[in-house]
């Protein structure tokens, strides 16, 4: 009543629903990634190199994995982890496909996709977790709300190193970080800054740096476009019923619409790599 406390906000049905997908796709990578681990835990465990360059799942991984020599039992630990692996794949493709959809067609996604680094993905787990950003009075209590701030610990002349609060959501955490890997790249905005960071802070902090500006970056986009940024996605024309009277006459609707390929390789960014070879519709 006094305005010591912010109110509390309660996100619309669609976005609580859109919010539970994202954070059941960030649930399946998390697992699929502790399956990763289990294997070069395995193979540090009997003498071999942690080859980190190397994707184990690929199909390069998987040659070099069969000719290493190894006991039955290990042997097994990664057939399993390599089945379980594949099978969290399988569930990750189908939400894959629906929140690309969904980030195509929804207003907030789609500017939040004009910054460089963030894409497809990335764009629809920052909408869902930031949510109506008109709530904070400022970009810093988004970073706050998000867990990206330093928080020190200071008692008479001690002070400890600065270290990421990590108390906000841990989907948005990871898509901001996954944006800023790509932010970083030679030919970003970004770069002059990501290398002063690295400099001082290193690769992995200056990343943070960069997380932290796209977050800030996407609160007042999302601030600008106000009630517009919230509404659900219209569907593209293409998944429109006809109406009563074309079905009624027999005629359908022709496709206008123009969607990018889903499959294949697809920049976070949002900048798809032009295709290889004959992958033309």
């Amino acid at each position: 009543m006094i305005g010591r406390l912010p109110e509390s906000w309660i996100p619309p049905e669609h976005l609580l629903d859109l919010r539970s997908e994202v954070r059941l796709r960030h649930t399946l990578v998390d697992q699929r990634g502790e399956w990763q681990q289990r294997i070069r835990a395995v193979l540090y465990h009997h003498g071999l190199a942690n080859r980190r360059e190397l994707d184990l799942l690929g199909g390069e991984g998987r040659a070099w994995l069969e000719e290493v020599e190894l006991p039955d039992a290990a042997r097994e630990q990664i057939t399993v982890a390599i089945a379980m692996s594949e099978a969290l794949n399988v569930q990750i493709a189908p939400l894959d496909r629906r929140l690309r959809l969904y980030a195509r067609c929804q207003a907030g996604c789609k500017a939040l996709m004009g910054h460089y680094g963030i894409g497809e993905l990335t764009s629809v787990a920052i909408l869902a977790e930031l949510g109506d950003c008109r709530r904070f009075s400022s970009s810093r209590q988004a970073v706050r709300y998000a867990g990206m701030d330093i928080t020190v610990y200071e008692s008479d002349k001690r002070r400890s190193p600065g270290h990421l609060s990590r108390q906000g959501p841990p989907a948005l955490r990871r898509a901001l970080y996954e944006a800023a890997q790509v932010a970083r790249r030679a030919g970003s905005p970004d770069r002059g800054y990501y290398d002063q960071a690295a400099e001082r802070l290193g690769s992995n902090r200056a990343c943070v740096a960069v997380a932290r500006k796209l977050l800030m970056r996407a609160y007042h986009t999302l601030r600008e476009l106000g009630e517009e940024a919230l509404q659900p996605a219209s569907p593209p024309r293409c998944a429109r019923k006809p109406s009563l009277t074309q079905m009624r006459r027999g005629q359908l609707p022709t496709c206008r619409c123009r969607h990018p390929r889903v499959d294949g390789l697809q920049r976070l960014s949002g900048r798809n790599a032009p295709p290889s070879g004959n992958n033309t519709p």
